[in-house]
């Protein structure tokens, strides 16, 4: 991967739409969803996770930092909807900071799940 030219702060504070505390919460998912999902499957060598496998990921990161309150945080980040997380992603790809497979895409993030279900007053812990 080609070292970006320009540090993570100047392209949130270009792009403006998320904060770089939510970026920073995208890439740490990133690193705790590669773990669980090779852990699961009993590989040591890291592979290329799915948009769907990065929310679920993002979801239990998520409700294990933040508990009850997770939704509020992430609406406080702006980010309201599994789209979002998808958002953040293809920003840092776009500016060098992730790498995505050819068949990736935005879309691949749309409507995994409702946040108000996954993070409403009701959601259950693991």
């Amino acid at each position: 991967m080609d070292t970006p030219n320009r540090s993570i702060e100047e392209v949130i504070l270009e792009d403006g739409r998320y904060p770089l505390e939510a970026v920073q919460f995208v890439r740490a998912g990133l690193n705790y969803t590669v773990q669980q999902v090779y852990k699961k499957q009993g590989q040591s060598e890291r592979r290329h996770i799915s948009g769907e496998q990065l929310c679920m990921g993002l979801r239990d990161l998520a409700r294990q930092k933040w508990g009850m309150l997770a939704g509020s945080v992430l609406g406080q980040w702006n980010i309201h909807g599994t789209k979002d997380f998808g958002e953040i992603v293809f920003l840092l790809v776009e500016t060098g900071w992730m790498q995505k497979q050819p068949s990736d895409c935005r879309e691949d993030f749309d409507g995994i799940y409702d946040f108000d279900d996954e993070f409403g007053s009701d959601f259950e812990l693991e």
